[in-house]
């Protein structure tokens, strides 16, 4: 999969849109270090090990770099940056029970504005799959020549 470019600073505004979130009931906010178990289990039970094990990343640093949502005091949705490297976004992935309510968005956004705050003016997503996602959200391009990415190393699961 090819990976994406974006602009951060061409970030839409979504403070009407996070607010709409919080209307329902929906949280976006920079998880907590004692949550880190109850986010691993989301991610297993809904995604993959191998996300598991990347989004582990984001607890080496200080402020933590993940975000989640959250509805009822449970984790519906995460997204991770400089995890699998420096400058790249991802892992992220709302629950199906979640999708097409805005939370992906708003989740991408924030943790977009929390990278430029980092110093960046640009930012990489890695290994893409919903390209028109990210177009449509953030503005981003895709990466000439960026297949197979930064993923080609990894091992083989059993």
């Amino acid at each position: 999969m090819a990976d994406m470019l974006v602009s951060l600073l061409k970030i839409p505004d979504d403070r009407e849109d996070v607010e709409r979130l919080r209307s329902q009931g929906i949280n976006i906010r920079r998880i907590n270090n004692y949550e880190r178990s109850l986010l691993r289990k989301f991610i297993l039970d809904n995604f993959s090990a191998a996300w598991a094990d990347e989004v582990e990343a984001a607890f080496s640093y200080q402020p933590i770099t993940c975000f989640i949502a959250t509805y009822e005091k449970r984790i519906v949705g995460f997204a991770a940056y400089e995890c699998t490297r420096r400058n790249y976004f991802g892992p992220t992935g709302v629950h199906p029970d979640f999708r097409g309510k805005g939370i992906g968005k708003a989740l991408l956004l924030a943790s977009l504005r929390a990278m430029l705050e980092l110093g960046y003016a640009y930012a990489i997503i890695g290994g893409v799959g919903p390209t028109e996602f990210y177009s449509s959200c953030a503005g981003a391009i895709l990466i000439p020549d960026s297949t197979p990415g930064v993923y080609t190393d990894m091992l083989a699961r059993e």
